[in-house]
């Protein structure tokens, strides 16, 4: 056995001195200026082209969650920036180290949750509604938030979600994640006794789930969409600096206490 020596394997790219080669096509003759960018990240991603409504879903997505004003992602990386404006790769990985369980990182975890509802009303037949409401009572009993519900600002529906999950109906690819996501909407204010918002983090994958994405790539949509984002901020922070404001207004508003 060679020390260092791998036998792995990739299918996504290679290039040598006359050609790049992207998941089998030739970059130059086959790609550039031959499609676009959000087919080209879905060829990347599963190695085939976009049907239609996969390449419109997946633009919409990507448009619904690139930004939202000056959230905690925007402040870490615009503060970053007004400290090192020499490193603006810095910034825009400050602002996507935030992408977790409570911003931006709840799409995939939404989606497992899907997952597991609609393969419970497949294996139950009938409607949703009940699986739903167990389903709810099972993450409420175990004392966890449900993924992809609450919002902060927006009350009570999120535009977005709705805009997607309409859009999926509109066009007649809302399948059984989107009608299972309803069947949540329902469940979730009936177990919590409370109206809780579902937010764009749980409509993304309920219409992309239906549209055959794997749920391993949901997580991605939003880490690619918000440094869309924030590199719009940089930009203005470059010319119109609030990194600094921001920072001395934070810590005017937080007291100090022994």
């Amino acid at each position: 056995m060679k020390i260092g020596h791998s036998e792995g394997q990739t299918s996504i790219a290679t290039a040598d001195a006359a050609s790049i080669q992207v998941r089998g096509r030739n970059l130059s003759d086959n790609l550039i200026g031959q499609i676009s960018f959000t087919e080209f990240y879905f060829l990347m991603l599963t190695g085939k082209q976009p049907t239609a409504d996969q390449r419109d879903f997946l633009d919409a997505t990507l448009v619904a969650i690139a930004e939202h004003g000056l959230t905690p992602s925007v402040l870490a990386s615009r503060m970053t920036f007004a400290a090192a404006p020499e490193a603006l790769q810095g910034a825009v990985a400050a602002g996507i180290l935030g992408c977790g369980s409570t911003v931006l990182g709840t799409a995939e975890a939404a989606g497992h949750v899907l997952q597991e509802g609609v393969e419970l009303w497949r294996n139950n037949g009938g409607e949703p509604g009940q699986v739903a409401l167990e389903q709810a009572a099972s993450v409420k009993a175990a004392g966890k938030r449900f993924p992809g519900f609450g919002h902060p600002l927006h009350k009570p529906l999120d535009p977005r979600c709705e805009r997607l999950l309409s859009m999926a109906e509109e066009r007649g690819v809302s399948g059984e994640y989107c009608r299972y996501t309803r069947a949540l909407q329902s469940a979730v204010d009936t177990v919590w006794g409370k109206h809780l918002v579902m937010n764009v983090s749980f409509a993304i994958p309920a219409v992309l789930l239906d549209l055959g994405f794997p749920v391993q790539t949901l997580k991605g949509i939003p880490i690619l969409a918000r440094t869309a984002g924030l590199l719009a901020h940089l930009y203005e922070e470059s010319t119109k600096p609030i990194g600094f404001h921001m920072a001395h207004a934070a810590e005017e508003s937080v007291q100090y206490k022994k």
